[in-house]
């Protein structure tokens, strides 16, 4: 009996060794197409000149959290600590952690995600947008795979709604210089649409009396529901705001399906680290 004990631990740790090399060699791939897309930026520094047609909350909020002068953020690396929801209708919550690589021209990145199922039973996820495709993929160990899609279309609108949404992380790129249109709704919100390619998408951002975002929102996002992608009435809610590198941004959030039930969140998260490259 302690042989067969012993042979399956060492089988399980060869697994879970090679499964993390082999994801990681995945990883790299990804983020070198990520890297690959990348556009020049202009301008380089934030003009303040550039709010005066933008509708009032959305003027109050790049007032809040920029300095006129500020450098515009080209990437930065974000590391998350959090728990998921892997149960589509009732509540599994489980710790992960990950790391992400954010490109912000050509909008993209690569969200890189260890959900701790049970010890020892780590589900790799990969959650991205790359070169105007989107990308889902996760799998057991990193080798046995629970879900993959890769595409254009909805897939790919998905996945440019995360980037969008989570541009208050790194707000140089919701400027109008940086792709970024927004259309006044009321004092309190705003459109903000942004265009990559054939990906087009809008979302409804909601500012706080400390002129900060505290909320978006999507009419549809692709939901996976037993293999299949739903529309789906989507939204975010941030806070906790801080000060790094002269940016406020919020270091917790939390996002969540709309049912006709009500809110049903599947992440919620905090920012452990988040380091800027600027534009050069």
């Amino acid at each position: 009996m302690l042989v067969v004990v012993f042979g399956l631990v060492i089988a399980v740790t060869a697994a879970v060794l090679y499964g993390g090399v082999h994801w990681n060699s995945g990883t790299r791939a990804l983020r070198d197409q990520l890297e690959a897309a990348r556009l020049p930026i202009e301008p380089k520094v934030f003009d303040r000149r550039e709010l005066e047609p933008l509708p009032a909350p959305v003027q109050r909020y790049f007032r809040a959290v920029l300095k006129d002068g500020q450098p515009i953020v080209a990437a930065a690396n974000v590391a998350h600590t959090g728990t998921f929801n892997m149960s589509e209708t009732g509540e599994q919550w489980k710790p992960f952690t990950s790391n992400q690589r954010v490109v912000t021209r050509r909008p993209g990145f690569d969200w890189d995600g260890r959900i701790l199922m049970m010890p020892g039973l780590p589900v790799h996820v990969h959650d991205a947008y790359v070169a105007g495709e989107g990308i889902l993929h996760a799998a057991v160990l990193g080798l046995f795979s629970m879900v993959e899609l890769r595409g254009t279309g909805d897939v790919a609108q998905g996945e440019l709604m995360r980037f969008l949404a989570e541009a208050v992380w790194y707000p140089t790129a919701l400027l109008p210089s940086q792709g970024v249109d927004w259309d006044a709704v009321d004092d309190y919100s705003a459109q903000a649409n942004l265009k990559d390619g054939d990906v087009a998408l809008t979302l409804l951002f909601h500012f706080n009396e400390d002129d900060t975002i505290d909320a978006v929102r999507a009419d549809a996002r692709g939901r996976m529901v037993g293999g299949t992608v739903v529309p789906t009435p989507w939204h975010g809610q941030f806070w906790n705001y801080t000060l790094l590198d002269g940016i406020r941004v919020p270091l917790d959030g939390e996002v969540a399906w709309l049912l006709p039930e009500g809110a049903k969140p599947y992440w919620r998260g905090r920012i452990t680290q988040l380091n800027y490259e600027f534009a050069q």
